[in-house]
């Protein structure tokens, strides 16, 4: 299937995350059992600030151009800061979302290096328009989990689904983290994009049963993230004395 059909058939999925401080992009990739309650995957950094602050976030659905305003209570959000990646919960009535969801690449499997793959996302140069990217696998890191892919990332592509064709369907193989583009003394060369695996999506398909205990879950992560931050602030300041 040419690029073209795959960037079609994955547009119903993708999602601008769009808030008072910036703009990335998401998609679907679950609902729970009943199907009440939808999972959006995006990058950490994305809804970081909206995750910690509490803030309102509006989520676009670029296919039907449907727009959601969800204040915190409306929605929960877990995040994976040191692999970059969330999850944003919400109640699957709010978008018209496809019923069925896509496939994802299993956990404990890879793409190979010079496989070439695809994604999409909301680039600031055209905020208003889903673009398509390509590029080739460099190489995949064990640690942490991520490819480095010989492809672009813009600002506002984060979060977007990175996918191959897989028997004429996309399958979702990572999340666009970054862009690290090859710096040196006198200017500036291109580099590589940083995509994410699937490795904490599928962590977090056990936990997609409601929206009360997806927010009770968050709040223990914020518990945890808070009591990790201060144990290494106290070590810092232990050494530094």
């Amino acid at each position: 299937m040419e690029w073209h059909a795959l960037y079609d058939k994955i547009k119903p999925y993708t999602i601008k995350i769009d808030s008072e401080t910036g703009f990335g992009t998401g998609f679907l990739f679950a609902y729970n059992k009943n199907e009440e309650i939808a999972a959006i995957a995006t990058a950490a950094h994305v809804v970081k600030d909206i995750n910690e602050w509490r803030k309102p976030l509006k989520l676009i659905h670029y296919q039907s151009k449907t727009e959601v305003f969800l204040t915190a209570d409306m929605r929960a959000i877990w995040i994976d800061p040191e692999r970059d990646t969330a999850t944003i919960i919400i109640n699957a009535k709010v978008l018209p979302l496809p019923k069925e969801t896509l496939p994802l690449l299993r956990p404990t499997h890879y793409i190979k290096i010079g496989v070439e793959v695809g994604w999409t996302g909301f680039p600031a140069i055209a905020p208003y328009n889903l673009c398509f990217f390509s590029g080739k696998i460099s190489f995949f890191l064990e640690n942490p989990h991520s490819y480095l892919i010989d492809g672009v990332a813009i600002n506002g592509v984060s979060g977007g689904p990175v996918f191959r064709n897989l028997i004429d369907t996309p399958e979702i193989i990572g999340i666009v983290s970054a862009y690290r583009p090859n710096r040196r003394p006198t200017d500036t060369l291109p580099g590589l994009l940083i995509a994410q695996d699937v490795t904490s999506v599928h962590k977090h398909l056990a936990h997609i049963k409601n929206l009360d205990e997806a927010k009770e879950e968050e709040e223990k992560q914020k518990k945890t993230e808070s009591e990790n931050n201060a144990s290494k602030k106290s070590d810092n300041e232990n050494n530094s004395s």
